[in-house]
């Protein structure tokens, strides 16, 4: 590896500042590309949404100690902050230290990364070859190099469709204007978009629960509001969580609130429902959800707004010149697959993991925060920010750092394993004893 090159750093959320922070502490040179207009883009569509975990997990150890060199006043660690609290009093101060500001470029888009006059066929003299990152800023284009990539790119602005099958359908294109993906401002800019309205949610995930629960506190001050859950899973329960067991009391209380809603009638519960289109009634030109449930063709009628909340995926487009690798039902990381794959478990807990698991066929490229988890839901901030301590730990040449991974993720209080993967319970440590240390905070942020 070439140490007069910068490292690059792809992305500007939580993990991507965490990892401009290691580098700092070890005195490597990098370079940081964000997308947005500003450090924390994309937290910052769900800025109106309280985390789950507190600010004792959602900022990394190494960024707190950059942080308190200057005149940066530490939030109460107790609290629950929202997405514009981790923006504004953790993120923006981050990007501003001196040791960081320089190195970071905002409105800047990686369109392409590959070796330096190497393409993906050629081994020969691969390894000792600098990255090369094509980049657009604000109308113009430009290239760096670089001597390793670490892509904390997120999954957030890659949402999944609301199709059974995965594929955006027609009508979903068609009726863009009617859909949207996350979690929308209830309560605040979007008011007058779902007031009164009759509003499906699809999902049935964290994210989904957070919007019911705006969607309810709408419903109290519009009484006409309706609200229809609809879910893939079989039973509604399965969506509830750890309830009191969940070793983050909001994330529980969470559930808990989804269990009161669905109890005092307060939603109609749509489940298992396997949605495959959406139309537009030409007579009283609201929409129409066509989709199966419990094998028999169905629809759900006269809709006005539609929120999906059925995850998200990664996006590898800008990396197809370089020898990387996921696995193939999930898009994860290969050697996490098995730690995280909700068809084997469902339970919050992942063993210990760092650069080892994390390394790419391509030398120096590393794949990390929620991207690495790919499609899977779990992700959690600390898991991200411990990934890219033993990544440039690893950069540095410090191997021993690197494999000194240690991490604790509160439990979520439920289990659920599938009897055909009785062995993988046994080689993940899922639900079982695991030996971990400290750190929490979501994918989703919700």
């Amino acid at each position: 590896m070439n140490k007069q090159l910068p490292v690059a750093i792809i992305g500007g959320g939580p993990v991507a500042l965490a990892a401009a922070a290691q580098l700092v502490k070890r005195n490597l040179p990098f370079v940081l590309f964000e997308k947005g207009s500003t450090v924390g883009a994309s937290v910052l569509s769900w800025k109106h949404v309280r985390m789950f975990s507190t600010w004792e997990f959602n900022i990394d150890p190494v960024a707190r100690e950059l942080l308190l060199q200057s005149d940066w006043q530490a939030p109460n660690s107790n609290d629950l902050p929202t997405g514009k609290d981790l923006v504004e009093l953790y993120l923006n101060p981050l990007s501003q230290l001196s040791s960081i500001k320089p190195n970071v470029s905002l409105n800047t888009e990686v369109t392409a990364v590959y070796r330096k006059d190497i393409d993906k066929m050629k081994t020969l003299g691969r390894e000792k070859a600098p990255f090369i990152l094509e980049y657009t800023q604000e109308g113009r284009t430009g290239i760096v190099e670089a001597s390793a990539v670490i892509d904390a790119t997120g999954t957030w602005l890659s949402p999944n469709s609301m199709t059974a099958n995965g594929k955006v359908s027609d009508g979903e294109l068609k009726h863009g204007e009617h859909i949207r993906y996350g979690i929308p401002d209830i309560l605040g800019m979007e008011y007058k978009k779902y007031a009164g309205k009759n509003v499906a949610v699809i999902g049935s995930g964290h994210s989904a629960i957070q919007s019911l629960t705006l969607l309810h506190q709408l419903q109290l001050q519009e009484k006409q509001t309706k609200i229809h859950w609809i879910l893939r899973k079989q039973q509604v329960d399965e969506a509830f969580g750890g309830g009191e067991n969940d070793g983050l009391p909001a994330r529980g209380e969470l559930g808990m609130k989804a269990y009161r809603f669905v109890q005092e009638g307060n939603v109609e519960v749509h489940t298992p429902f396997l949605v495959q289109e959406i139309k537009e009634d030409q007579e009283s030109r609201q929409l129409a959800l066509i989709g199966k449930q419990n094998g028999d063709q169905t629809q759900i009628l006269n809709l006005d707004e539609i929120i999906v909340a059925t995850g998200s995926r990664p996006d590898f487009s800008f990396l197809s010149e370089l020898r990387y690798t996921f696995d193939p039902a999930i898009e994860c990381v290969p050697q996490l697959a098995n730690l995280i794959d909700p068809n084997i478990h469902s339970c919050g807990t992942v063993r210990p993991h760092g650069e080892t698991e994390l390394q790419q066929p391509e030398k120096d490229l590393y794949i990390v925060g929620a991207k690495s988890y790919g499609r899977a839901p779990t992700f959690l901030l600390a898991t991200g920010y411990e990934q890219v301590r033993s990544v440039v730990a690893a950069i540095a040449g410090d191997f021993e750092a690197a494999r000194e991974v240690k991490l604790k993720l509160p439990e979520t209080g439920v289990c659920s394993i599938s009897k055909h993967n009785l062995a993988a319970q046994e080689e993940t440590g899922c639900c079982g004893p695991v030996v971990q240390d400290s750190g929490c905070g979501p994918k989703s942020c919700s």
